[in-house]
């Protein structure tokens, strides 16, 4: 993993240019009332990286992954992301618009509950085609053979094109869900407890799934989750969360087998001894 994050951060430069980072997130806080949501967090990612984010239930991390997606307004902080056309750009500063622009184009978020991440009522390649569509494609031919071939990689049969997602199990909304985030080729994927709710057996063949197209499509994501087993899976990089603050963050590897941090020797210790 050390040798794939030197890797993705020399693929954004070339000779006598400046590396820069996809993401550059600086300061972020967040509170409800009294109440801290999450304070201080700064980090950068890279092209081809990803972040696992972790801590149990209230730590803050839910609030961290909505300020930076656009769900959520920060009280405080920067998201900086590095856009194809204009270059670095504050995120937070952008009109409605241009957020729900970069939302359908080079940003994606896999919800933990498909169902909020798809539309129920139409067909498994109409939820794919609506995201193609909303980037300006209107062959209805292409669109659906597009659709086709996606439910293809994510391993749902080209017969169920036309079938609802209701009709489908949760492991199969799911793999639809990222099949329509992805079919528009965003560089950025926000995942909130990809793999929750599922059975064992389910979330292995999804964790793959997620791992190989990650690989293939040279994805950066930020992924936010409970399970150490998912991050140590997908992260490069692993950042620990309590009480709203960040309270340790390194190399995935380095972070689950020698936690430097009390609350995170807890966490190790607590997932083997179960």
């Amino acid at each position: 993993m050390v040798l794939r994050h030197l890797r993705a951060r020399a693929r954004c430069a070339g000779p006598g240019h400046a590396v820069t980072p996809l993401l550059d997130v600086r300061g972020i806080g967040k509170r409800y009332g009294s109440r801290l949501g999450c304070t201080g967090v700064s980090f950068d990612l890279w092209p081809g990286e990803v972040m696992g984010i972790v801590g149990e239930s209230g730590s803050g991390k839910s609030t961290l992954l909505g300020c930076l997606s656009g769900h959520l307004a920060p009280d405080e902080g920067q998201v900086i992301f590095d856009t194809r056309d204009r270059g670095p750009v504050d995120t937070l500063g952008l009109s409605e618009p241009e957020r729900r622009m970069l939302g359908r184009t080079d940003w994606a978020f896999v919800h933990q509950n498909p169902r909020d991440g798809l539309r129920m009522g139409i067909s498994a390649g109409g939820n794919v085609g609506e995201r193609l569509m909303a980037v300006g494609q209107r062959h209805y031919g292409a669109i659906r053979a597009e659709a086709t071939d996606w439910l293809g990689r994510v391993e749902i049969a080209g017969d169920r094109i036309d079938d609802r997602p209701r009709d489908f199990s949760g492991g199969m909304q799911q793999r639809l869900q990222i099949a329509r985030n992805l079919v528009t080729g965003p560089r950025l994927v926000f995942m909130d407890e990809p793999t929750g709710g599922l059975d064992v057996s389910v979330q292995a063949r999804l964790l793959d799934l997620v791992r190989g197209l990650v690989r293939e499509m040279g994805l950066s994501a930020v992924v936010v989750t409970h399970d150490l087993a998912v991050v140590r899976l997908l992260a490069d990089r692993l950042m620990v969360m309590k009480d709203g603050r960040v309270v340790e963050a390194g190399l995935t590897d380095q972070v689950l087998d020698d936690p430097q941090d009390a609350y995170t020797q807890l966490l190790v210790s607590s997932v083997l001894q179960v």
